[in-house]
Parts: C-alpha cells; sequence; structure tokens
C-alpha cells in the first residue's frame, strides 16, 4: 500500500568540476616600417579579450586574442622611447571532465606573465603566460518527498537544509565608448601601454530583471610628441539588464564578466583626449535559498517499509562575499637616486590555504617603472606577501573569490624606500558541496503477526546514534529517552548501558 506523502520539486546547482590551467601564447612581429629599430625591449603588457568560449563535451574552447603593448628602446639618437602594438590571437581547448553541452560555466583568463625579446632589429618575439579557471554547474531538476501524512506509526529522520535552487541564468552584451581627456601640454604620439580591470561590482533585482553595474578601470601610459612619457587613469562605465524570468529581491547572483574587445587610441577629434571602446559579455546564474526539512531516513516498528534512497550531490549555503583588504608596507630599491616614479602595476594573487580553512595566503607583485632625466627607463619588480582571513568558510567550501585594486598611492622616500598603501575589494561567492538523499515511493506492508512486550539491554558502542538503536530494534526514540531518563537525546555515551522496550502491536 503507497503511503500518502508530499512531495517538492527543486531545480538543485552543483559544481561538476573547476579546473586551472597554463596555456602559452607566442608570436614572432615585423616592426612596422614607420618605426625606428628596435635596440632593447623596455616592457611588455596586455589586455585579454575572449572572442568565443564554448563548452563542450569533456571539452571547453577558448578563442580570444591578447592586446598587446610594447614599450621600447630605440636604436637612434633621435626618440629614445618608442612603442608598438600588436595582436597575439589564440586558440584553445581544455580538457574539462563530466563536463557536458548545455551545462552552465564560468572563464576567467589572467595573464600571468607577458615579455618581448628582441630576435633582431626589425623583428621581436612575444610569449605570454595565461591562466584559465574554468568552473562548470549542473542543474538537475528534482523531486524530494518532504512529508509523510496520516501515519503516527512511521518514524522519520529530518535535516533542516539551506538548498540552493537554480531560478535562472542569463547574459547580456554591453558596449560602452569613454573619452579620457588628458593635459592641454600634452599631444599623444603613441600609446605605450595599458591595464584593464572590471571593479566596483554591483547587482540590483528588479522585476524579471537582473540590473548589472561595474566600471572599467583603465590606466594607460603614453608618449608625447614632444618625447615626454605621461599616465592617466579613466573608468569607463559598464551598464546592462539580464532577463531572468521570476527573480525576486534576496536572490543570490553569480556574475561573470568576459572582455571581448577593447580599442584605445588618441581622439583624431581633440588632441587632447584618448578614446575608449569596451565591448563586454555579462554573464549571470540566479539562485533561491530554499529552507527544506528534507526526509533523510524512516522506519516502522509495526510495518516493513519499502522505499529506495539516492544520493545527490548540491550546493548549499551560498552567500556573497564582499571585503577590503587593506596593505601598508614598504619595499627598498637603493640605486633609485633621483629618477622618477611613473608607473607601478599591481597583480594581486590569492591562494586558500586548505590546513586552515577560511585562511588565505597572498601575494601583490608589483612592477615599478622609473625614469630619468634624461629619458632612460627601468624596471624593477617587488613581491609583497600578505595574508586574508575569510569568515564562514570551511574546508569543503567552495570558494569563488576575485582581487581588484582599487586604489594604490607610492611615496618615494630618501634613499630608495618607497611607501606602498594598497587597497583592494575581495568579490565574490562561496558555497558548500553537500550530498542529500532523495526518497522515492513509499509503500507499506502490514504485519499480522503478534509482538509480546520485551526489553533488551543494550551497550552504546561507537558511532551509535539513539535513531540508529531505535531503528534497529524496531522501537522509538521517545521510548528509550523516557525509560532511561535521557535529557539529552543528542548525547550518548560509548560504553552507556540502555534499556531498549520493544515495540508492542496487536493486529486484528
Amino acid at each position: 500500500m503507497l503511503v500518502n506523502t508530499s512531495k517538492e520539486n527543486l531545480c538543485i546547482n552543483k559544481l561538476i568540476n573547476k579546473k586551472k590551467e597554463i596555456i602559452f601564447v607566442e608570436k614572432d612581429m615585423i616592426v612596422p616600417d614607420a618605426k625606428p629599430d628596435i635596440l632593447n625591449t623596455i616592457c611588455t603588457s596586455g589586455v585579454v579579450c575572449l572572442y568565443k568560449t564554448e563548452l563542450q563535451d569533456e571539452k571547453l574552447r577558448i578563442d580570444g586574442n591578447i592586446n598587446t603593448y610594447i614599450m621600447y628602446l630605440a636604436d637612434n639618437s633621435e626618440d629614445k622611447v618608442r612603442g608598438i602594438n600588436t595582436s597575439l590571437d589564440f586558440s584553445e581547448g581544455i580538457e574539462i571532465p563530466n563536463a557536458r553541452e548545455g551545462m552552465d560555466y564560468k572563464v576567467d583568463v589572467k595573464i600571468k606573465s607577458i615579455e618581448a625579446r628582441v630576435i633582431n632589429g626589425r623583428k621581436i618575439g612575444i610569449k605570454a603566460t595565461l591562466e584559465v579557471t574554468v568552473q562548470v554547474y549542473s542543474n538537475e531538476e528534482i523531486t524530494i518527498v518532504n512529508e509523510i501524512n496520516d501515519d503516527d506509526n512511521i518514524q522519520i529522520l529530518k535535516e533542516d537544509l539551506k538548498v540552493n535552487s537554480l531560478v535562472g541564468a542569463g547574459e547580456t552584451k554591453i558596449y560602452a565608448k569613454e573619452t579620457i581627456p588628458v593635459q592641454d601640454v600634452d599631444n599623444i604620439a603613441e600609446i605605450l601601454k595599458v591595464g584593464l580591470a572590471v571593479t566596483d561590482r554591483d547587482i540590483k533585482i528588479s522585476y524579471n530583471k537582473v540590473l548589472s553595474k561595474a566600471e572599467a578601470q583603465i590606466k594607460i601610459m603614453y608618449l608625447t610628441e614632444d618625447n615626454r612619457i605621461c599616465t592617466v587613469t579613466g573608468k569607463v562605465p559598464l551598464v546592462g539588464f539580464i532577463d531572468i524570468p521570476n527573480v525576486a529581491e534576496g536572490n543570490i547572483c553569480n556574475t561573470n564578466y568576459e572582455l571581448k574587445n577593447i580599442i584605445i587610441f588618441p581622439n583624431p577629434a581633440e588632441e587632447h583626449s584618448i578614446n575608449i571602446e569596451v565591448e563586454t559579455i555579462v554573464k549571470c546564474m540566479v539562485y533561491e535559498e530554499k529552507q527544506i526539512n528534507l526526509i533523510q531516513d524512516m522506519y516502522s516498528p509495526c510495518c516493513e517499509l519499502n522505499f529506495s534512497k539516492k544520493q545527490v550531490n548540491t550546493m548549499i549555503n551560498t552567500r556573497q562575499v564582499a571585503d577590503i583588504k587593506k596593505i601598508r608596507e614598504k619595499v627598498n630599491f637603493e640605486d633609485v637616486g633621483t629618477k622618477s616614479l611613473i608607473d607601478v602595476d599591481v597583480i594581486p594573487n590569492l591562494t586558500m590555504d586548505r590546513t586552515n580553512a577560511g585562511s588565505f595566503d597572498g601575494e601583490l607583485e608589483c612592477n615599478f617603472t622609473f625614469l630619468d632625466g634624461n629619458m632612460n627607463v627601468e624596471q624593477k619588480r617587488a613581491k609583497i606577501p600578505f595574508d586574508y582571513l575569510a569568515q564562514n568558510i570551511g574546508e569543503d567550501t567552495n570558494s569563488n573569490l576575485e582581487m581588484f585594486v582599487t586604489n594604490q598611492d607610492f611615496i618615494v622616500q630618501d634613499g630608495g624606500e618607497i611607501n606602498c598603501n594598497i587597497d583592494m575589494e575581495i568579490l565574490g561567492n562561496v558555497s558548500e558541496n553537500r550530498s542529500i538523499n532523495l526518497i522515492d515511493e513509499v509503500e507499506q506492508e502490514e504485519s499480522n503477526n503478534t509482538q509480546d512486550y520485551s526489553v533488551v539491554v543494550y551497550i552504546v558502542k561507537p558511532g551509535d546514534t539513539l535513531w540508529n538503536i531505535a531503528k534497529r530494534f524496531r522501537t522509538t526514540i521517545d521510548f528509550i529517552v523516557r525509560t532511561n531518563g535521557i535529557e539529552n537525546p543528542d548525547k550518548i555515551d560509548v560504553g552507556q548501558k540502555l534499556y531498549i522496550p520493544r515495540y508492542s502491536k496487536i493486529t486484528i
């Protein structure tokens, strides 16, 4: 006979795979005829753009390019510092076990290192190392039995869980343009260096829509026509709506920004400004946190119950992290002398210490660019270690955190000591993996046997719970608690003697 049950439908989300892989991009380029010969390269920078990402069975295809800027020392007496720009195209397939076409995914590509070497005066070899981080998620519609109706004889073990049920996913393309002014005395000759980071990310939920707001923070080093090197920073607003039905306030949003293209060039209509065009894809997955009272196990002291259990993996307790980390440190370069500090690139790296849950080890890789009175450029590097302690993160937590430099200030003191004041924004989501039991249709078989009342003496063994003991002897936890005067049903001691009353039922 089928037992009357109540059921609930959920769309659960689980992390299928998280993979980090290093890929290399190499290219030789010929120096344009309009540029002087290269004596030596000074520094190389780049911005990664992703033309297309496609999840296939067991693989992720990535097609993109690196907009590369090379600052070099010219082999002539007139122009000491010059710059050239090129594009490094790449196409890569990354093996992702258990990935299937149609699954949701997040991909992030960062430049670990990029360098250019002189092959000859008219030819340069460029090599970039990219770090690709991929997360693949699977959505599964499930039905859970969350209540047994009209049968007082069935003993039920339940657990309260906060399960993340997927509301929906979507994406939007944002195309933004901005003009950054420079000093009136600066007539721009060449772009020497470019850095970009998407910061100040924010999400607002309205009726069936997600409003995504962020800023592309751009730093540009340029050469003027009178051979001065200058830097300028600017922000390009990135605002777009993502249509996702049934989203509501309080939902959790997991967003990702993929830069598709960036164009930077001196404004032809206005001499003292730089035009910037940015094309970005914003992807969003929205979760609803559902509190469920999930049945983990059941039995009846007076009849046989037939049901099947299967385990499914899902994410629970997904929550957002938004924090600020301030770093105040000093570095020292004794041979700086009277050189001017004209630029600093700060690259944050964050690694979780699995031996201490919630503790992250970090390192700031700082590339300092100095300039002397004769327009000689010199670069120096320093690494600043730091630690970060995130709240409420356990060993089995999936952490998806990113760090962005939002403010930096460097003050050069006498003797080459530099005070480094760096503010970083830490954003992302954390969740926990959990295996839950799902119970299918429940049937009961009535027993016609008459059982006599009896009492069994049982000695508690390691791993025992009152639930397991009651189920084994076909009685109830309440009977055991009342018979033995147990104050806390959640605490029994190994070696404790328990009197187990058997449940008695006479079937007529």
